[in-house]
């Protein structure tokens, strides 16, 4: 198997003296992520081994190893060990790594009130979206979810959960890729268990607006779907911030 030069001048891997493993490592990871960014390299692209890497650097073995390591928990590539093993740049998956933005977002100590107006910039632009690029079954699956609100209604938690699948498919349903990623982060740390302010009354007004807004993605309705969504997003927003500044108990 050969091996990908990524390099950014004439040489496969041009690097300054470093005066330390740690530093040569991490030189390792620049190279090779901004070869990925600048289309030098792509996905399934044989890196080589962790021998192969480490002369390309003129590193030790160790100093490869950690590279890769690093590499391979960024997601940026997989590695098979053993008999015709190595590197290879990943099939990427933004959903994979959803969750790990909501770890950091939950650590950085990001507001409910932050979240919410993200979520409300993310939602109806994939609305407006789902409106454009729905398919037929995409619009099956939002009729599905439709069918779970009416079922769970009585049930907070499972209606809550059929809550956040139907955004979710919306999302889904615009076909982009970044909007749905992002929209799962949030849900990670947005969406809660149980919905404290969900009454009767609330799940109903929920379900017409949702079924409204399957209707208008049915029609090709890009503008009222953005429309609609951005109201319905506000609603949510108010609650949640709601639920967080309101003291629950004395």
């Amino acid at each position: 198997m050969a091996v990908i030069p990524f390099r950014r001048r004439q040489d496969p891997w041009s690097f300054e003296p470093t005066r330390s493993a740690a530093t040569l490592s991490s030189r390792i990871v620049e190279e090779v992520t901004a070869a990925l960014f600048e289309k030098r390299l792509a996905p399934g692209d044989f890196l080589g081994t962790e021998k192969d890497i480490a002369e390309q650097a003129g590193a030790s073995r160790i100093v490869a190893r950690d590279a890769l390591r690093t590499l391979q928990a960024l997601g940026v590539v997989e590695i098979k060990v053993g008999a015709g093993g190595g590197a290879r740049v990943a099939r990427g998956n933004p959903a994979l790594f959803a969750e790990a933005l909501a770890v950091q977002l939950t650590l950085a100590g990001v507001s409910v009130r932050e979240m919410m107006d993200a979520q409300r910039a993310i939602e109806t632009t994939a609305a407006e979206l789902a409106a454009e690029n729905a398919t037929a079954s995409d619009i099956a699956r939002l009729r599905d979810s439709l069918a779970e609100h009416e079922a769970t209604i009585g049930d907070d938690a499972a209606y809550t959960r059929t809550c956040m699948r139907f955004h979710l498919a919306v999302a889904e349903a615009s076909h982009n890729r970044v909007l749905v990623a992002q929209l799962l982060s949030l849900q990670h740390v947005s969406w809660p268990t149980q919905n404290r302010t969900l009454t009767a009354p609330v799940a109903r007004h929920i379900l017409e607006v949702h079924r409204e807004l399957v209707d208008v993605i049915e029609a090709r309705d890009a503008a009222a779907a953005r429309r609609l969504m951005d109201d319905h997003v506000r609603m949510i927003r108010a609650r949640r911030v709601s639920e967080h500044e309101t003291p629950t108990c004395c």
